[in-house]
């Protein structure tokens, strides 16, 4: 989920004393395949931030941008094909609420969309494949498989990396994604975080309303009948208030899990993010 997307930003590059370039996976490590200790060590930071720099190994052998050229009839971007995508889509479908699952399909479509009108060239500037992933395991810590002790985003970002290793990726690549899907919900530095994380922030922010203008209503349409909405924003803050009141520790101070139980707990117990989505251009 995301609730503040400016997509004026642009997928800017961090720069510094780490000498690193569009990477922020300095600050931590991400140990073993599981991905759970929340932290992330070895190759991340790597592998640029479009995720492209690495090569897959694995069962799937593909390069990652199969299957994205492209458009369905109603003029949307065409899913990927690949292994990994399909293999991720029914882990979505199958394991997500059918609101937060349609959202991050949605979501995907958006980024495509988005990256489409900016001009980036799938397969120069991004990697296709990544992409579709990390906008559709954004919110698999909201499930039961992904639902740990850290943060939803974090939680999420673990579960996609080991589902990534699963899938046979090289690291750089999880790394990437992992680090999309954890900065998802941060304004302000996944947009400066690499193309990858940028596009993930920004096609999720889509689907709230943000930014859509340059969007035609024919193609919003077409998006909403394959995948409903199904009162996404309030399917999504029940799933993160949920957690956050089984697991106090999952909403700390001021993060958007701790905001939504904040609002949640206080009359009239419906948040900002509900409101602001019901009035935003594709309703909740």
């Amino acid at each position: 989920m995301n609730t503040d997307t400016d997509t004026s930003a642009t997928a800017g590059t961090r720069t510094g004393t780490s000498g690193t370039s569009g990477t922020s996976g300095t600050s931590g490590t991400r140990t073993g395949t599981s991905g759970t200790s929340g932290t992330r060590t070895g190759t991340s930071g790597t592998s640029g931030t479009s995720g492209t720099s690495g090569t897959r190994t694995g069962t799937s052998g593909t390069s990652g941008t199969s299957g994205t050229s492209a458009t369905t009839a109603a003029g949307l971007p065409a899913l990927p094909a690949t292994p990994a995508a399909r293999a991720a889509l029914d882990l979505v479908l199958r394991e997500e609420t059918p609101a937060v699952a349609h959202h991050s399909i949605r979501s995907a479509v958006f980024a495509r969309l988005l990256a489409d009108h900016r001009g980036a060239e799938a397969g120069r500037d991004y990697d296709p494949e990544l992409l579709f992933l990390a906008c559709a395991l954004h919110d698999i810590g909201l499930t039961v498989r992904g639902d740990g002790e850290q943060r939803f985003e974090v939680d999420g970002a673990d579960a996609a990396a080991e589902f990534l290793t699963g899938q046979g990726f090289a690291a750089p690549q999880v790394d990437a994604v992992w680090q999309a899907i954890a900065l998802h919900s941060s304004p302000g530095i996944a947009e400066r975080s690499g193309t990858l994380c940028a596009f993930v922030r920004l096609g999720v922010g889509l689907d709230f309303g943000h930014g859509a203008d340059f969007i035609p209503d024919a193609t919003g349409a077409a998006l909403h009948a394959a995948y409903p909405r199904l009162s996404m924003a309030t399917s999504l803050v029940d799933a993160i208030v949920g957690q956050a009141q089984r697991r106090p520790g999952k909403a700390p101070r001021y993060s958007i899990a701790g905001e939504l139980l904040r609002e949640r707990s206080e009359p009239p117990h419906r948040t900002a993010l509900e409101v602001q989505t019901e009035a935003a251009r594709w309703g909740n």
